[in-house]
């Protein structure tokens, strides 16, 4: 089984453990790194073209606003093709209650169909939100299984949490 690691993340002024910290690797992309070290997966990271703020206050505006217009932000790049990988994990920040819309362009443009995407989701508090609802809505014909939620501010230690959620396939 092939597998294949799609995650947004964003370094910069992020909100942690109740307070704005400068992080210089955003959270979600420490979870994926820590995925692919223990799976051995492809890893590609979704960026808009166009940035959100580095800082914190600006962004969540930004993505609050992306959100209400239901946008679709253009990405930087998309992976060449998902047709090898049977098996994705798909991870992102909680923005707003669910995933940041680049990762909305993302699902929107690619085919899932006869893939099992296994999300993952950094958070302060927030847990997965209703993303769960909207990868299945938008992942059409794949099998979307149970998703981890990861506080942003214990990412450094998840490995053990991470390694459980891998082991229940």
């Amino acid at each position: 089984m092939s597998s294949i690691i799609l995650y947004f993340s964003r370094a910069g002024e992020n909100y942690v453990s109740g307070a704005i910290r400068n992080l210089a690797k955003g959270n979600t992309e420490i979870a994926a790194e820590m995925i692919q070290k223990l799976t051995g997966a492809d890893l590609f990271k979704i960026e808009p073209s166009v940035e959100y703020s580095y800082h914190y206050n600006e962004c969540i505006e930004e993505a609050r606003q992306d959100q209400k217009r239901d946008a679709r932000p253009e990405l930087a790049a998309y992976p060449q093709q998902l047709e090898g990988y049977d098996e994705i994990y798909l991870g992102y920040p909680n923005y707003w209650g669910t995933m940041p819309m680049p990762v909305f362009t993302l699902l929107d443009k690619m085919d899932f169909t006869g893939k099992t995407v296994r999300p993952f989701c950094t958070h302060e508090g927030s847990g997965m939100g209703r993303s769960l609802q909207d990868i299945k809505r938008l992942c059409k014909g794949a099998v979307v299984e149970e998703g981890l939620a990861i506080c942003g501010a214990k990412v450094q230690t998840a490995e053990t949490d991470i390694r459980k959620w891998l082991n229940k396939k």
